[in-house]
């Protein structure tokens, strides 16, 4: 019985967490939450007993993603601020 509770708990977390990751106006935030989407997932892997799959999910989808997604957004920041155009929420404030 409470594995049953823990695994409903764990899919509406899950769901929140997809959620909250497509619809954050700050990308570093987005790409932490897809991150930890990631291994929450590996979790419910575990939880279906795919230990293999669990692996690879955490390896890929969260660690070896999140890292590309996260440099990606550092590029572009890093890139925005070169051609003066901000590149951050504090963009918007007069120096």
């Amino acid at each position: 019985m409470m594995l049953l509770v823990f695994d409903w708990i764990l899919l509406l977390v899950i769901v929140a967490a997809a959620w909250r990751s497509l619809n954050d106006r700050d990308p570093f935030r987005g790409v932490i939450q897809f991150i930890a989407l990631g291994l929450l997932m590996a979790m419910a892997w575990v939880r279906l007993r795919a230990p293999d799959i669990a692996l690879a999910e955490a390896a890929v989808g969260s660690g070896l993603t999140g890292a590309l997604i996260l440099s990606a957004l550092v590029r572009m920041r890093r890139h925005d601020r070169a051609a003066g155009r901000g590149g951050g929420p504090r963009s918007e404030e007069a120096p």
